[in-house]
């Protein structure tokens, strides 16, 4: 590497639909989902170093090869013949971790992005999905970010037109949630489909416009909310104050409500913030793109 830092920003996600549709032989799930970038974002900075070392600015976050920056980092070098590759990553958090907003895997397709440029390195598109599928099942969506249907384990990824911005209220509560608890607890409360999945409806989407949010359905949320109904709570509570539609991103635990506008979704903020005192609230928006690199991107 040379030449000077290079910053890029990962844009964290909702599910907009999460359709589960079986079980593979591979032990993962069929999935049919709609993903949406939006506008929350952890920042990778890379400098020139002889060796591989990631920080972050929080404490809990690993920065050992558990990792998907250096478990992306050394795939990337791996791939490329590097034998020992050198960079000094510091990963700026502001996604909260386990809540279903995708924060790990937006930083290891910002890892792939920003390190096949500070390399010198110029995998084609296909070359990078593939790394990003053997990383995990989100990875490859974020290397477009927008709005996209995910199918697969969530690897296949077929851009949609992006909706329009639309307001997000985003709550993200004191406990996290392991995905790999919420599929195990999968087959007690979820009939798999033949509950009629249309990947037709899910590529139609049309939010801002319509305020038919029939299409937006995450089979997970009975699972999670039996488990933490205070989940269920904030979802309600969200409803109430005046979104459009809510519910459960991901295998969660963050709840988001939808908006009619910028004021209606600071109002339910403000009353939300005094009755889940220890919840964490996001205001956000959706957006239409994904990475960005280096200065000058709006924060």
């Amino acid at each position: 590497m040379s030449g000077p830092e290079i910053s890029v920003h990962c844009p964290g996600k909702i599910n907009w639909s999460l359709r589960i549709l079986g079980k593979r032989e591979d032990e993962f799930h069929e999935l049919a989902t709609v993903l949406q970038a939006i506008d929350l974002w952890d920042t990778l900075t890379i400098r020139e170093a002889d060796t591989l070392a990631l920080t972050c600015d929080s404490p809990g976050i690993p920065v050992d090869e558990t990792n998907l920056v250096i478990r992306a980092a050394r795939a990337l070098a791996d791939r490329a013949g590097i034998g020992t590759p050198g960079a000094a990553i510091h990963l700026e958090k502001r996604i909260p971790a386990g809540g279903g907003l995708g924060g790990g895997s937006s930083d290891a397709a910002g890892a792939l992005l920003g390190l096949a440029r500070a390399w010198s390195l110029d995998p084609g598109p296909a070359e990078l999905a593939e790394i990003a599928a053997e990383l995990g099942s989100d990875v490859p969506f974020f290397l477009s970010g927008g709005t996209a249907l995910c199918t697969g384990r969530g690897e296949q990824v077929e851009p949609l037109p992006f909706a329009g911005e639309v307001p997000l209220l985003l709550g993200f509560p004191p406990v996290s949630i392991s995905t790999a608890q919420v599929y195990d607890r999968l087959s007690a409360y979820l009939t798999l489909p033949a509950n009629g999945v249309n990947l037709s409806a899910l590529r139609a989407l049309k939010l801002p416009g319509n305020k038919d949010f029939g299409f937006a359905i995450n089979d997970l949320e009975p699972v999670v909310f039996a488990g933490w109904p205070e989940l269920r709570l904030f979802r309600d509570s969200l409803l109430e104050h005046g979104a459009r539609h809510a519910m459960l991103s991901g295998s969660g635990s963050t709840v988001f409500g939808v908006f009619e506008d910028q004021d209606g979704m600071i109002r339910a903020g403000e009353k939300l913030s005094g009755l889940f005192r220890h919840w964490e609230l996001f205001r956000t928006r959706t957006v239409a793109h994904g990475h960005h690199p280096d200065q000058g991107f709006p924060r």
